[in-house]
């Protein structure tokens, strides 16, 4: 069995149309890939706290004494070892909610998801062959400087050596000149054109 990582990080749960349009392409794509088991992380569930200073020197004492092992590094193990990847997370002031931001700080972790070759430069340690970043916009920011969470995403995705950062995306769901339902339904086809050719 091939082993998909959902990262579900839409605040709005079910109301949310970055979860509509992820579950969607993950049906598909487990219909035409029926060796597939989804694990589902739901960040709200989980609820991470920060990395604040006492979280931080926790985990520094943990990873200086070589206890990669421990809960606290669980999340950076789960996320190494799956075979793909989907992360769901909407639009919100130029990049992502909070929750995905410390997720993503949490399984940075030297020795579990990256490390360094004997000249020091940066490897990848994730076993992903490919990511999928699954977002709606209310207005239209792709390939703009004012989507960080692009690029964003694209550096984690060479810094965790995964060779296939994808997107998926709607935009302009919250424009009145637009038809939203429109532009969900084509987002959709998109999703599933996807899902078949991945």
């Amino acid at each position: 069995m091939k082993r998909l990582l959902f990262i579900n990080a839409c605040v709005r749960g079910e109301k949310s149309r970055t979860l509509k349009l992820a579950r969607h392409f993950l049906n598909c794509y487990c219909s035409a890939h029926r060796d597939t088991e989804v694990a589902e992380v739901d960040l709200c569930t989980l609820r991470l706290p920060p990395q604040y200073p006492e979280v931080l020197a926790q985990r520094d004492e943990l990873w200086n004494a070589g206890k990669l092992d421990h809960p606290m590094f669980e999340p950076a193990r789960q996320f190494a070892s799956a075979d793909q990847i989907v992360v769901a997370a909407p639009f919100w002031d130029l990049s992502f909610p909070a929750a995905l931001k410390i997720y993503l700080e949490r399984i940075s972790v030297t020795d579990l998801t990256f490390g360094y070759d004997a000249q020091g430069a940066m490897m990848g340690l994730c076993k992903a062959d490919w990511l999928l970043y699954v977002t709606t916009r209310g207005g239209y920011y792709a390939g703009t400087p004012l989507d960080i969470a692009a690029a964003h995403i694209k550096g984690l995705g060479v810094m965790y050596g995964i060779p296939q950062v994808r997107f998926l995306d709607a935009e302009g769901l919250d424009d009145i000149r637009n038809d939203p339902a429109a532009l969900l339904a084509a987002a959709m086809e998109r999703a599933a054109e996807l899902a078949a050719g991945i």
